[in-house]
C-alpha cells in the first residue's frame, strides 16, 4: 500500500547516466533515500542531456522545471565566481581538510547560506570526490612555459588562472564530449576528474601523457538541491533522514574515489602511459596564481555590491593556513 504522503522528484545531474560520477553520487545517494527515506520521498533521476542540458541544472531547479537537481557548482562560476570556493580552485585546500571544514568547521552552513540568499535554493552535499588528474595531455607538460597557448579543456577557476596567468586557451564541453574532443586532438590537453573516474572514460586511450598532481582541482563538491520553499514543506523528521542519506553518500563516495584512484594508477602504467609529475617550484606558482585569482575576483565582486565572496574566502583561507600549519601532525604514506 503506497502512503498517502509519498511523493516522488525528478531529479536530473550533469554528468551522463551511467557514469562514473552518476553511479557513486546520485544513483548512491538515491539507494540510500529509499531506505533512510522510509519511502515517503523517491527520485526519478536522469543524465546529463535527457531532461535538461548538463550545465543548466541549477538553473532548471529555480525555474520549477525539475522539483531537484544534483550538479556543481564549478559550471556556476563565470556567473559569479563565489562559486569557485566550493568547486575546488588551484592552491585550494586538500580532500581531507576540505571535508572537515565543511562538516566541521561550518562550510556546509555557508554553503547553504549562500545558495538561499543567491539562489533561493537549499542545498547539501552528495559527493566529494579526490584530487583529479591535471591533465590527459597529447603533449607533454613540465614547466609554465608548456601552458602557454596550450589549448585545454576545462572550466570554472582553473580556466580564469589558466587564461589569465598562463596564457593558455581554455575551452569547454559537456563531460560526453570531452573524449571525442581528445581524441581528434581539438585540444592539447583535457581535465575531467580523478584517476579513478578517468579511466572509466577511455582518455588514456587517446593521449599519451598524464600530469600530475591535480593542482588546479584539488577537491570538488557535487550539491543536491531545491527550492527553498519545497525544502521547508517536508517535514523535519524527513529532513533529518534526507541529510543523514546525503551524508553518507559523501563520506562512501569519497572513499571510493581514493580506493579506484590507486587502482588506476597502477593501471595507466601498464597501458605504457608516460605519468609527469610537476616539480615543486612550478607546483607552488600555479598555487599561488591560483589565490591571487581567487583575491582578485573577490575584490571584484566587492566593488559591485556583493560581499558574499570576500567574506566566505576569508574564512576558507583561514581554516586552510590553519590546516596547513598544523597537519605535519598527520601521517602521510
Amino acid at each position: 500500500m503506497i502512503a498517502a504522503k509519498e511523493v516522488t522528484w525528478k531529479v536530473p545531474t550533469s554528468v551522463p547516466e551511467g557514469s562514473f560520477f552518476y553511479n557513486n553520487f546520485l544513483k548512491r545517494f538515491n539507494d540510500h533515500l529509499a531506505v533512510y527515506s522510509e519511502g515517503e520521498l523517491k527520485l526519478r533521476t536522469f543524465g546529463a542531456g535527457v531532461v535538461v542540458p548538463a550545465f543548466q541544472v541549477y538553473e532548471a531547479v529555480q525555474d520549477g522545471i525539475v522539483e531537484a537537481g544534483h550538479s556543481t557548482s564549478s559550471y556556476l562560476v563565470n556567473q559569479d565566481p563565489t562559486n569557485a570556493i566550493f568547486a575546488g580552485f588551484p592552491g585550494g585546500m586538500s580532500p581531507e581538510a576540505t571535508i572537515t571544514w565543511l562538516y566541521e568547521g561550518g562550510g556546509l552552513e555557508s554553503l547553504q547560506q549562500y545558495r538561499q540568499e543567491t539562489m533561493g535554493l537549499h542545498t547539501m552535499i552528495v559527493g566529494l570526490g579526490t584530487s583529479e588528474i591535471l591533465a590527459h595531455a597529447n603533449k607533454p607538460i613540465h614547466s609554465i612555459a608548456d601552458f602557454e597557448n596550450l589549448k585545454y579543456r576545462t572550466s570554472g577557476a582553473w580556466a580564469g588562472v589558466l587564461k589569465n596567468y598562463l596564457h593558455g586557451v581554455p575551452t569547454v564541453v559537456p563531460p560526453g564530449e570531452i573524449y571525442t574532443l581528445l581524441q581528434r586532438k581539438g585540444v592539447d590537453a583535457v581535465e575531467w576528474a580523478t584517476p579513478g573516474s578517468n579511466i572509466m572514460e577511455g582518455f588514456h586511450e587517446v593521449a599519451p601523457y598524464i600530469i600530475t598532481p591535480g593542482i588546479h582541482q584539488p577537491t570538488f563538491v557535487w550539491e543536491f538541491f531545491m527550492k527553498k520553499e519545497r525544502w521547508d514543506a517536508l517535514s523535519p523528521e524527513l529532513q533529518n533522514r534526507i541529510e543523514d542519506a546525503a551524508r553518507l553518500t559523501t563520506m562512501e563516495s569519497y572513499l571510493h574515489f581514493a580506493h579506484e584512484d590507486m587502482k588506476a594508477m597502477d593501471k595507466y602504467k601498464e597501458y605504457g602511459i608516460e605519468v609527469i609529475t610537476l616539480d615543486k617550484d612550478v607546483i607552488a606558482q600555479i598555487r599561488g596564481f591560483g589565490h591571487q585569482w581567487m583575491q582578485e575576483r573577490a575584490s571584484e565582486q566587492s566593488a559591485k555590491g556583493n560581499p558574499h565572496m570576500q567574506t566566505l574566502l576569508k574564512d576558507y583561507l583561514a581554516y586552510q593556513e590553519r590546516w596547513a600549519r598544523n597537519s605535519s601532525v598527520l601521517v602521510r604514506d
